[in-house]
């Protein structure tokens, strides 16, 4: 099967709408896979030149156990995530053949499934050595970090540093610290905020981009005669670090959690300077303050010897006459000379379309994957920006998330950039607002993008809520319940999407090997019977649910009702398409058989592969099939 984007909706080679149901693939990828990179891992760390990610997301010779799997549960279209580090950890413009041998193997392994993909250059908050996972550690180093001191000067949170007192999700903090904020404005904005840092002649945001350009078109060009890889992501959840702040002195985030040094403070810690820094919980219904905590006693500097700190060299701020530091100013990132800076307009735009222009020149048909950061809206794109693209944005229960509980009565309005909005109600209220918050997606996307498809890149739950009380007891019924919502209203949206994540090596004691996350929808903790292709499979009934993979027209609506069973599809037939419809029909859903009326036509029903074939009659505008249980 071919996946082109046609207007607001992908199409196969049959003119057929297609929805795209798939999972990233795999939570673990973040990691190195030898030595051992989950991150709570402390041993050989640093030596980051010296790693490998084959066999990320698992082994070849697990391939055909996952995919096949994934392909019984109906997710045939997956995220399949690398990274910058993955493919030139040992240093500048060196590549790991090795593998990206492998990822050939293991990416055109899929297709022996009928699986497409799309290949996401993951990041998480930057890099492994600034608290995520994406760039490689030498990046830090080239413009002037001392990567193994950079927790201990309050530069990153990093979970080998904490060990047992890492908090709970509060990894995504280290994009207002230090390291994270300073190398983000250096990859996007280094020439207008930091013109005088430079990595061997050339200025910083050119060396960096360059070369994360250099290792995109490197997958590209190695992946590019592979007929089951449709299009590669831009980058995922990029982030202005510093770039637009209005006062230094500010936390940057409206999430608080642990310690909440302001931008300053993490600049004057990173120079050595001890502070006394807020610390804040997550609590319900909003974060407090629990007092303060003195962050870097022993003044550790968190840039190399011979290297001024980049913020200090630039004239942020300056030690004054009495040895201590003084603010120059506060408002540094919020204007390049006289003019304000907007870093959707000024630095993201243009990003995206070098990497469209990037990975086509080695793969001339991909589909390009636009994404920002997660809770914005303000990518636009116009008619002299690079064509083909779609919005892969991504959306979560927040509240879910971050408090690793599901409240039926209780949700976070994810539709309000930059604000915590409570919102308490009925299960039917709840579910409302998820649906709303999607379609607000949808909304900006056509408004500010135009007449793109919509994939949701991201969305999922925690499958450790309360503890992991469902690993003691065996009953996922709470995540069911979550997910169900979730993917209603992705349904009533007739959105496409990737859940997050599937993870070969998943556990219950560390999860996805990644900061303390555990969404992994599979778990070898959990498979009980490995002759069982669902064994292992965590929440099933909640997410492999039936869907319209290909219709000969135009979706109007789809719905399913999980307690009833019913599955309901409408759609506008397209009088150029001979193709019939077709409906993943999932066992797990039906395990006694299901009953199937249409409007018209003939159908027929293939059980062991999941599927009905639906062909109307062409003498009517409108079609519509029901599927209810035995």
């Amino acid at each position: 099967m071919s996946i082109t984007v046609e207007g607001p909706w992908f199409k196969d080679e049959h003119g057929r709408t297609l929805l795209l149901r798939g999972v990233n693939l795999g939570g673990s990828t973040k990691v190195p896979y030898a030595p051992d990179g989950a991150t709570h891992i402390a041993e050989g760390v640093y030596d980051h030149r010296n790693v490998s990610f084959v066999g990320r997301p698992f082994p070849l010779a697990e391939a055909d156990e996952h995919y096949a799997r994934l392909r019984a549960w109906g997710l045939t279209f997956e995220r399949f995530l690398t990274t910058w580090e993955a493919v030139e950890h040992a240093g500048p413009g060196i590549y790991d053949e090795a593998y990206l041998d492998y990822l050939y193997e293991v990416v055109g392994r899929a297709a022996d499934y009928g699986i497409q993909v799309f290949i996401d250059f993951h990041q998480d908050v930057w890099s492994r050595f600034s608290g995520g996972d994406g760039a490689p550690g030498w990046t830090l180093e080239a413009v002037g970090f001392d990567v193994p001191h950079l927790a201990e000067s309050g530069a990153a949170l990093l979970h080998w540093a904490e060990g047992d007192a890492y908090p709970q999700m509060t990894w995504f903090s280290n994009n207002g610290r230090l390291a994270g904020g300073t190398m983000w404005t250096l990859f996007f904005a280094g020439n207008d905020f930091a013109p005088r840092t430079f990595v061997d002649g050339e200025a910083a945001q050119d060396f960096l981009q360059r070369h994360y350009l250099g290792a995109m078109r490197a997958v590209a060009h190695k992946l590019r005669d592979l007929p089951n890889v449709a299009g590669y992501d831009t980058l995922n959840e990029p982030h202005a670090g510093f770039i637009g702040l209005a006062d230094v002195n500010t936390y940057p985030s409206p999430v608080r959690s642990w310690c909440c040094p302001t931008v300053y403070q993490s600049m004057l810690l990173g120079a050595g300077y001890p502070q006394d820094v807020e610390v804040w919980e997550l609590t319900l219904p909003r974060p407090r303050r629990r007092g303060t905590r003195r962050m870097n006693p022993h003044s550790v500097r968190a840039w190399r010897a011979g290297h001024d700190p980049v913020w200090q060299a630039h004239g942020v701020w300056e030690p004054g006459p009495d040895g201590q530091p003084r603010l120059l100013h506060p408002d540094y990132f919020q204007h390049v000379g006289d003019r304000p800076v907007d870093f959707y307009r000024d630095y993201m735009q243009p990003f995206l379309n070098r990497v469209a222009h990037a990975v086509r020149e080695a793969d001339p048909d991909a589909i390009v994957f636009l994404e920002s950061a997660p809770g914005d809206s303000n990518v636009h794109w116009a008619a002299q920006d690079a064509p083909a693209v779609v919005h892969a944005g991504h959306w979560y229960d927040g509240l879910t998330l971050t408090a690793k509980r599901y409240f039926r009565f209780l949700a976070v309005d994810m539709s309000v950039p930059d604000q915590i909005k409570l919102v308490i109600g009925l299960p039917s209220r709840i579910r409302r607002l998820y649906r709303d918050n999607l379609a607000h997606i949808k909304n900006v996307t056509r408004q500010q993008m135009g007449d793109i498809p919509v994939l949701i890149g991201e969305f999922g739950i925690p499958f450790d809520l309360e503890g992991g009380k469902a690993y003691r007891t065996g009953d996922f019924s709470t995540h069911v319940r979550a997910l169900d919502a979730y993917c209603n209203g992705m349904d009533d949206n007739l959105l496409s999407w990737t859940i997050w994540n599937y993870t070969a090596d998943n556990d219950n004691r560390w999860g996805d090997q990644w900061n303390n996350e555990d969404l992994s929808i599979f778990s070898r903790d959990q498979q009980d019977d490995v002759s069982d292709i669902d064994s292992g499979g965590r929440g099933l009934e909640g997410f492999v649910r039936p869907y319209a993979r290909a219709t000969a027209g135009e979706p109007l609506r789809m719905s399913f009702d999980r307690k009833a069973r019913r599955f309901e599809l409408s759609f506008r037939h397209d009088s150029t398409v001979t193709a019939p419809t077709e409906v993943y029909v999932p066992r797990v859903q039906y395990p006694a058989g299901c009953r199937v009326t249409v409007s018209d036509g003939e159908y027929e029903l293939d059980q062991e592969a999941q599927l009905l074939i639906y062909r109307h009659t062409p003498d009517r505008p409108e079609h519509w099939l029901r599927i209810e249980r035995a």
